[in-house]
């Protein structure tokens, strides 16, 4: 009786912690999407207009066939680059 008990407990006790984690889990993961925006879009890919945008710098490319074949890729590359050099230059003159 009392080894089927501890059986039980150890059971249950194992079966919250694992609720518990799960829902922990959860949690977390909802608090995350909910963060997601829709505003917080890193590029767009406008098929009728025939257009890519880049959000975070600005840029819009008008062929967006040369991009999804990678001619156009580098140039986008190149220009992720220079803000991400421009945004550390301007960070190191602030400190």
């Amino acid at each position: 009786n009392r080894a089927k008990a501890w059986q039980i407990l150890r059971a249950r006790l194992l079966d919250r912690k694992i609720q518990e984690e799960q829902a922990e889990k959860r949690d977390n993961r909802r608090s995350i999407i909910k963060g997601a925006d829709r505003s917080e879009k890193i590029r767009t890919y406008n098929f009728p207009q025939n257009r890519v945008t880049d959000h975070r710098i600005g840029l819009t490319i008008t062929n967006l066939d040369s991009v999804l074949e990678g001619e156009e890729l580098q140039y986008v590359i190149d220009e992720l680059q220079k803000d991400h050099e421009e945004s550390v230059m301007a960070e190191l003159l602030n400190e």
